[in-house]
Parts: C-alpha cells; sequence; structure tokens
C-alpha cells in the first residue's frame, strides 16, 4: 500500500486559483494532478527522443487486427 505525506505548501493566492479553476477542482486534488502532470511529461520527453529510433516488427493494420 502507497503511504501518504502531510505537505505544508506556500503558493500565491493567485496561482491556486488559477489552478482551481482550470481542474475545476478543490485544493487537494489541483495539487495532485499538477505533481502528476510534471512527474509524467519527464516521461513524455523521453518518449520524444525515441520517436524515429524504435522499429517495430508488426505492422499498425497487424496490431489493430490483434485487439
Amino acid at each position: 500500500m502507497e503511504t501518504a505525506r502531510k505537505i505544508t505548501v506556500e503558493i500565491s493566492s493567485n496561482l491556486l486559483e488559477k489552478a482551481q479553476w482550470a481542474s475545476g477542482t478543490g485544493i487537494t486534488q489541483t495539487v495532485r494532478t499538477g505533481l502528476q502532470l510534471l512527474a509524467t511529461s519527464r516521461t513524455y520527453d523521453r518518449l520524444r527522443q525515441l520517436r524515429g529510433k524504435v522499429r517495430f516488427t508488426r505492422t499498425l493494420a497487424e496490431l489493430k487486427a490483434d485487439r
């Protein structure tokens, strides 16, 4: 089971209001979503660096037929 940590963060009111408006959620979920986006952005960057460098042995049609 994953453990959670309680933290205290100082954030400008304006930034928090904008983030909550954009996410449509409360403070906790807004902060969680922001942290998740930050964590996944690095993974997306690494995937983009692989573009054109990975060769697949199956065609797109074969992959679609295998669903």
